[in-house]
């Protein structure tokens, strides 16, 4: 069976991703479909860049499709990625790069002009209109023609915290922040509220704020039957306090 993965910010309100299903179905009947969510913050490339790294470990080799567009209709290439025995196919805008390098990126091709795409292209849905027939191809075997150097991929640009601070990398969907911090980081406060190093939710109060280590490694902040980001008033980007 062939696996086509599909991550996207276009959210659960409209018909878009059914749509992008439909053309898949349209092309490649037998390609089974395994959503990694739609609820990636609108055109927030960084955050589905993370996402898309942090799921594809777990699913089955196949094609890996992600659409967080914010330059679509721009200048942005539409790719596709060879990386070990997979396809990656989205937007050159960084989302890409992170996942296919845990996998080995090796091959990159332009497939904007792909006579596999639907006619007429819109200018503001090529998920549907390149993304979604390309993958569908890819499932079928078959293989782009426009290769270029893999090294000219776009890569996002690191982002630092001031001293003494931490970046809010991430909000999900329970209210808990994903931090920029070092391992092993054992703050005491946050923002001024006193917070506890555990291990688990349960590890603490109701109501408490907890530092634990997330199940991709990376520190995050959560309150105990809570929102960590509700308590400390901060969103996506935001920096905040560690001592």
């Amino acid at each position: 069976m062939t696996f086509i993965t599909f991550l996207s910010d276009y959210g659960p309100g409209d018909e878009y991703v059914g749509v992008v299903h439909g053309v898949i179905a349209s092309i490649a009947p037998d390609a089974r479909i395994i959503d990694l969510g739609h609820g990636v913050p609108p055109q927030d490339v960084r955050t589905g860049a993370r996402r898309l790294a942090r799921a594809l470990p777990f699913v089955p080799a196949g094609v890996h499709l992600a659409v967080v567009d914010p330059g679509v209709g721009g200048e942005r290439r539409a790719v596709a990625l060879r990386a070990g025995g997979r396809w990656l196919v989205g937007p050159d805008n960084g989302l890409l790069i992170d996942a296919a390098e845990r996998f080995g990126a090796a091959r990159a091709f332009d497939v904007g002009a792909s006579p596999w795409r639907l006619e007429p292209v819109s200018a503001t849905f090529h998920g549907r209109d390149i993304f979604a027939p390309v993958a569908a191809h890819l499932a079928l075997g078959e293989e782009p023609s426009e290769e270029f150097d893999p090294a000219t991929l776009v890569r996002l640009e690191p982002v630092a915290p001031s001293e003494g601070a931490a970046i809010v990398l991430e909000v999900d969907s329970f209210g808990n922040l994903r931090l920029d911090a070092p391992a092993g980081a054992t703050p005491t406060r946050v923002n001024d509220h006193a917070v506890v190093n555990a291990r688990t939710f349960g590890d603490v109060e109701p109501g408490a704020l907890l530092l634990y280590t997330a199940s991709d490694g990376t520190l995050a902040l959560a309150v105990n039957g809570g929102s960590a980001a509700a308590l400390l008033g901060v969103r996506a980007g935001d920096e905040i306090r560690i001592t």
